[in-house]
């Protein structure tokens, strides 16, 4: 992987954490609309996380694919994480 390990992991141990948290919310039975939101922050930060992830991808594996076939390769699999991504 090319990105950023040190801010990847960052960013992975932040939405560990705030998981952490949801849990004891959930299990402290506390308010729906409070829960909701720090889901949606985890969301967030996990999107953060892939879109570096991804950028980091584009600008070194599709980048210097050495042949158009892996380059073609390359872009095929991201166009394929892509769909996913916005399912």
């Amino acid at each position: 992987m090319m990105a950023d390990h040190q801010k990847i992991l960052r960013l992975l141990k932040t939405a560990r954490g705030q998981l952490d948290g949801i849990i004891k919310m959930v299990e402290e039975d506390r308010y729906c609309i409070d829960i909701s939101t720090q889901v949606m922050a985890t969301e967030a930060i996990l999107k953060r996380c892939n879109r570096e992830i991804l950028a980091a991808h584009l600008e070194h594996c599709v980048k210097n694919a050495v042949t158009d076939e892996d380059r073609q390769q390359k872009v095929d699999e991201l166009v394929d994480t892509l769909g996913r991504l916005l399912k």
